[in-house]
């Protein structure tokens, strides 16, 4: 049979691929540019082929059961698009998206921010890390989940929605600049710093979204423009203890009932490391030989800093069996282990320390406050603020500190002893002498 002819369904439906060949292609003689391709396995369907701008472009109109006369109708429309210097492909993509939109256009924001948080942690180049993943997720978090842990059954209460989700619940094109005005206005009376973090991520998501193929139809990119106007004025937080409340403090941590709580804040004033990089310190990152252990940093990713006596001591009392509820037991992962929590690792602290703090009659401070007064503390004792700032996992400023000052770990052991030493003084606790109480060593068998 000919490769080019008039198409009709009877000589259609007699075609076969060349026993030579994958696919063999015919041609409609009537309608220029309409084919046939049918391929070895006995498949057949319509396709159109011609050239724009120089390009040859071929595009797939359906397989043989739409017919002979609906391919010719649809090659004819196709046609046109190309007498015109239209891509057909892009008024098919256009097509689908505009289509995928309207269905898309009821739905909660929350569905393309689902999407939008999967796209940053598997993207090629600089995927997220888990905790800006888990930033987003919070975000967005369903309420109403009773807080019990560190408070008395008359203060318990109950999780607060994400502070996005009342936003992402609208649909996408319901998103204006008047609904985002409205939200900070809420908002930013409760959560100053969260507020400013959340408009940021909305910003981000919305850039996202305007550029999606499926939502760049229903998105107003402008609603976050020129929106931080709107927020408070940014408050710098400067809570920090003094060494006058160095005392009360201690007396007040030691309080707390659930032992993990309190070494953890303990070591948390006497390391000046961030909250969760201490929170997330697992067994294995403790090295019992050399006496240091090391913290996964947001700043180089990793960080070693030396165990001090009294760190080392109180690590020392922490469980690392964890024993279930079918009466097994279990290896700890984390230094600060938690059974309650899904993560099994400590995860919220502050509520304890608060409770503490204005149990011993001190101003409450925050977590970030105790790595405030961590830094404030160790002038006391004159050390260099290029050490304090290595093991607080600061980024180093000026040239030598990041080309030229390779410090060894025996060298921040000294001066960080020393700051140990002057805040437990101060505290009125003695401090245990350098290799008096090492790490054991646990059978993980």
């Amino acid at each position: 049979m000919e490769k080019s002819f008039e198409f009709t369904h009877a000589k259609l439906a007699k075609t076969a691929c060349e026993a030579t060949k994958n696919q063999t292609l015919f041609w409609d003689a009537d309608v220029k540019g309409l084919g046939l391709r049918v391929t070895k396995g006995g498949s057949k369907s319509f396709f159109y082929q011609n050239r724009l701008h120089g390009q040859s472009i071929r595009m797939t109109i359906g397989d043989f059961s739409i017919g002979c006369k609906v391919a010719q109708d649809q090659a004819r429309l196709i046609s046109a698009d190309f007498v015109r210097g239209i891509d057909p492909r892009k008024v098919k993509a256009d097509k689908i998206a505009k289509s995928k939109a309207a269905r898309t256009k009821g739905q909660p924001a929350l569905v393309a921010w689902d999407e939008y948080i999967h796209w940053g942690a598997n993207r090629p180049y600089k995927p997220w890390g888990e905790r800006h993943k888990a930033d987003h997720i919070s975000m967005v978090k369903e309420g109403g989940k009773k807080i019990t842990r560190g408070l008395r059954p008359k203060q318990r209460k109950f999780e607060q929605d994400g502070i996005l989700r009342p936003l992402l619940m609208l649909p996408l094109n319901a998103i204006t600049r008047e609904e985002v005005k409205h939200w900070i206005k809420k908002e930013a009376k409760q959560r100053p710093a969260r507020t400013r973090l959340a408009l940021a991520q909305l910003r981000a998501f919305i850039n996202w979204a305007g550029d999606h193929k499926e939502y760049k139809a229903l998105v107003d990119k402008s609603a976050c423009e020129r929106m931080t106007k709107e927020l408070p004025e940014k408050i710098i937080k400067e809570d920090c203890l003094d060494k006058e409340q160095l005392n009360l403090w201690f007396k007040g941590v030691k309080q707390i009932g659930n032992p993990i709580i309190n070494a953890y804040l303990q070591i948390l004033l006497i390391t000046g490391a961030r909250r969760n990089e201490l929170a997330t310190l697992k067994w294995a990152d403790v090295d019992i030989q050399w006496h240091t252990a090391t913290i996964r940093d947001k700043v180089e990713g990793e960080r070693k800093i030396p165990l001090t006596p009294y760190v080392e001591l109180l690590i020392n009392r922490l469980p690392k069996i964890a024993k279930q509820k079918d009466g097994t037991t279990k290896q700890n992962t984390f230094v600060f282990s938690s059974s309650s929590a899904k993560s099994g690792r400590l995860e919220e602290p502050s509520i304890a320390h608060k409770q503490a703090m204005e149990d011993a009659g001190l101003t409450v401070i925050t977590l970030h406050g105790l790595r405030r007064s961590f830094a404030t503390l160790s002038e006391w004792v004159e050390c260099p603020v290029g050490i304090c700032a290595q093991i607080m996992g600061h980024k180093p400023s000026g040239t030598a500190e990041k080309h030229y000052k390779k410090r060894p770990i025996s060298l921040l052991r000294q001066w960080h002893t020393k700051i140990e030493k002057f805040i437990l003084d101060e505290a009125g606790i003695p401090q245990p002498k350098e290799g008096s109480k090492r790490l054991r060593v646990v059978n993980s068998k």
